[in-house]
């Protein structure tokens, strides 16, 4: 947008007033009108920032991360996040907490809440348990916010669960949309989200289903391509379906890698764990099998390396749309040749994406920042206003 007001034209013309005092948990959760006031709040605080203009409308508070995966991008714009929007981050290591002792999540949850305002938690590698434990948390804060324990009710974002990364689907969501021009520029493109090799095991799915839950939603033709035995949530394909039914985009599958980058304009090549293997991989840590999981884990490599065609090279990145599609990746790729033999991606094709995903990257801090944004303010775009009409540096020069 060529102003600042046009941002605030747009926010004044959605509805999302229930995204006030509310969390973030799935994409599909939301409505179409929602998830577009979180890619304009997004863009207006980009804007401001890139002004030299602050964005602090806090002068005091926490930001709670809580990382049970490893993280760069994302832990690191979460905290970029919470500092754009002036709160300071503090990371819940459960390890040293009481967590390890027995502490309950409702304790648990309470007791870092005094004076947080936004709960980030990544919590993907167990299917049925991280997004359930999210909700846990938000029941335990809304619970204590109730009783009087609490002064306000911290929100919170899904860093990625089980089902959904829905800061990564949304930044690379807002990523498409300025490469493209315009959310209604999209109608019609194809988007390829495929399996690819990867020399090592236990992925998750939520990436892939966060893809096909939020691409679907915006007339987009969206194919999910993978091996046979690699299938993902089929609640999440039921999503995607119903998305693109109502949108006027469509949903299709395929068992052929060469059939989903024909004709494409957007590729997303990227390694998951069979959906099973992880309901299996769950259950054996649940009862502590460790004999198990090591046997799981020879077992899927062994599946994975049938496979190794099953990656994004030059000819088939020819074949997209006037062999120019968008290849994104929410990072780190597997390279072949760099960072493993034989991975995801050639080198040749990856250096020549390497600063459109690090740019596809950059839009999730403030992805993160809008989504909490729209929780904490019932009116947004007034608060947006007196940012840039205040003018306060953010550096002084």
């Amino acid at each position: 947008m060529d102003t600042f007001q046009n941002y605030i034209d747009k926010l004044n013309s959605l509805h999302f007033k229930n995204m006030y005092n509310g969390d973030f948990f799935l994409t599909w959760e939301k409505t179409y009108e929602e998830l577009e006031a979180v890619f304009t709040v997004a863009d207006a605080l980009r804007f401001l920032r890139e002004r030299n203009i602050s964005t602090k409308v806090f002068e005091s508070g926490l930001g709670i991360s809580l990382f049970r995966d490893n993280s760069t991008r994302t832990r690191f714009s979460f905290s970029s996040a919470c500092n754009l929007l002036g709160l300071e981050v503090q990371n819940l290591d459960e390890g040293k907490s009481q967590v390890a002792h027995g502490e309950t999540v409702r304790e648990t949850a309470n007791m870092i809440s005094f004076m947080a305002d936004v709960i980030g938690i990544r919590d993907d590698m167990y299917i049925g348990k991280g997004n359930k434990y999210m909700h846990e948390v938000v029941d335990s804060v809304i619970q204590g916010k109730r009783d009087g324990i609490l002064e306000q009710k911290p929100t919170l974002v899904n860093l990625q669960c089980d089902i959904d990364h829905p800061t990564q689907a949304m930044a690379d969501m807002l990523h498409i949309i300025h490469e493209f021009g315009s959310i209604e520029n999209l109608k019609g493109k194809k988007l390829a989200m495929t399996w690819a090799y990867s020399p090592s095991y236990g992925k998750p799915l939520s990436v892939p289903q966060g893809i096909i839950g939020l691409m679907t939603r915006f007339g987009m033709d969206v194919v999910l391509a993978h091996p046979e035995g690699y299938e993902v949530f089929p609640e999440v394909e039921a999503v995607a379906a119903a998305n693109a039914a109502k949108s006027g985009g469509s949903f299709s599958k395929t068992n052929q890698m060469a059939d989903a980058f024909r004709d494409a304009d957007i590729v997303y090549p990227k390694s998951w764990a069979p959906f099973a293997a992880m309901e299996k991989r769950t259950e054996l840590y649940g009862n502590g099998h460790m004999d198990g999981i090591k046997a799981l884990e020879k077992e899927l490599l062994a599946q994975n390396a049938l496979y190794k065609d099953w990656t994004c090279t030059k000819e088939l990145m020819a074949s997209t749309r006037n062999g120019k599609a968008l290849y994104m990746h929410c990072l780190p790729a597997d390279i072949s040749g760099i960072s493993c033999k034989e991975g995801e991606v050639e080198a040749s094709v990856f250096d020549r994406y390497r600063n459109l995903l690090y740019k596809e990257a950059s839009f999730k801090p403030y992805v993160i920042a809008a989504m909490i944004f729209l929780a904490k303010f019932a009116d947004p775009a007034d608060v947006l206003k007196n940012l840039e009409s205040k003018g306060t540096p953010r550096v002084f020069r």
